[in-house]
């Protein structure tokens, strides 16, 4: 099947031989704490898994939105399984319970993003300070926890999983408004009122026009699938007023503004998706396949760019236009689920050949896989690998943007529907 953008096979280097790259470097990343848990060292690293200080994810881990400890717990629960590797599952429980267990999750519900490394205080958001934090990265949190005690079955870790993000729902349905024109805000303050400002100024042009709000319409579709009836009217509401207009696909990536973005509409099919199947309505799926989804083509690189292995990947949005790796990894899941959903296999022809563009970025000896590839030299060549002027960038975040698409390819390894 001959797609625009097609990757070739490359026997040599699979998925599998890809994703192992990837769960080894994010092992090398970890590190136990003095209670026998574990940690990453930092989210931000270079390819032998060194920090990068000057940056602001280099002295932060927790489970916020770049840092992911509970993704990432979660990701590699779920290759430990895979892979039958217990010692990985152990260290990924070890990693779910420290998110637990070390100071993050707060008595009232909220949840505390990041921990500074440096001085070990917790604080709310990647600027390191508690002024603002994104209700929809905490949301997220709150989901991947229920995902994990899903996989867990019953046990005490599993029960403590559930409670923790029942308590952070109600924080979040407590304490989160919609603003003047029916969406979530991108930020708030601690004590859940809107904080209309991006991290670098007064103002953010998206502060409620940005896609991170769907991760609380996620959050209660999920929690009204396990049973909270009384939340179908409100996650409906939600979905209502993200379609009234054709959609909101501002940047959910946290430092980045622009009013569509590739990740935005992976995330808005992946919640629609979910909807169609749980509200039984299945006017969202028709939304994702003819509104959400064909927005994708248009950030998709179908060439190698600049000497650089571009073909098959999708820039991240208009304003920023390097090809990241995490949101890659998303519309490559958004693809396969509504592959799964209509039954049309060139939409797992198209998430192989995003796993397979992926597969091109690894680094170094110890499984690095890149952040991201700046192919237009749009982030500097400084920070690109061996300094060439285009070219992938020479840090990743071990949990996120280095482990994300192992859940794509497992899907893919694991079926029968994913070859091209």
């Amino acid at each position: 099947m001959d797609l625009p953008g097609h990757v070739p096979d490359n026997p040599d280097y699979t998925l599998r031989d890809s994703a192992r790259d990837s769960v080894r470097f994010a092992h090398r990343c970890l590190e136990p704490t003095a209670a026998g848990r574990w940690r990453a060292r930092s989210s931000f690293v270079d390819p032998s898994g060194e920090i990068m200080h000057w940056h602001d994810f280099g002295d932060l881990e927790g489970p916020g939105w770049a840092a992911n400890a509970m993704g990432g717990a979660t990701l590699l629960y779920l290759w430990a399984r895979f892979d039958r590797c217990h010692l990985l599952e152990h260290v990924s429980l070890g990693l779910a319970d420290h998110v637990l267990d070390d100071g993050f999750v707060q008595a009232d519900g909220l949840i505390a993003g990041y921990r500074c490394t440096d001085t070990d205080r917790l604080c709310l958001n990647y600027k390191h300070n508690d002024e603002w934090f994104c209700p929809g990265s905490m949301a997220l949190v709150a989901l991947q926890m229920l995902r994990m005690a899903d996989m867990l079955g019953p046990s005490d870790r599993a029960t403590r999983l559930v409670g923790t993000a029942d308590r952070a729902t109600e924080w979040l349905l407590t304490h989160v408004e919609a603003a003047a024109n029916g969406w979530y805000p991108r930020r708030i303050r601690p004590d859940g009122t809107h904080f209309p400002g991006s991290p670098e100024g007064p103002t953010d042009p998206f502060a409620y026009g940005s896609a991170d709000g769907l991760y609380l319409i996620w959050l209660l579709l999920e929690q009204a699938r396990r049973g909270h009836g009384d939340l179908v009217g409100r996650a409906s509401a939600g979905l209502a007023r993200f379609t009234r207009d054709g959609g909101i696909y501002g940047s959910i990536n946290h430092d980045t503004y622009d009013a569509d973005e590739c990740v935005a509409r992976a995330v808005a099919c992946r919640v629609a998706l979910r909807a169609a199947e749980w509200l039984h309505e299945p006017v969202w799926l028709e939304f994702a396949a003819q509104r959400a989804m064909p927005g994708l083509q248009r950030f998709l690189m179908t060439d190698d760019r600049n000497g650089v292995a571009t073909t098959g990947l999708l820039r991240m949005e208009d304003s920023w236009d390097t090809a990241y790796l995490w949101e890659n990894a998303e519309v490559a899941l958004a693809y396969l689920e509504m592959a799964h959903a209509t039954g049309d296999p060139s939409l797992s022809a198209r998430a192989v050949h995003i796993l397979r563009a992926i597969a091109k970025h690894h680094h170094g000896d110890h499984g690095f896989l890149t952040e991201g590839v700046d192919w237009n030299n749009h982030v500097g060549r400084e920070h690109h690998i061996d300094g060439a002027e285009f070219a992938a960038i020479r840090y990743t975040e071990p949990l996120l943007n280095n482990l994300n698409h192992i859940e794509p390819a497992m899907v893919c390894l694991a079926g029968t529907d994913c070859g091209d």
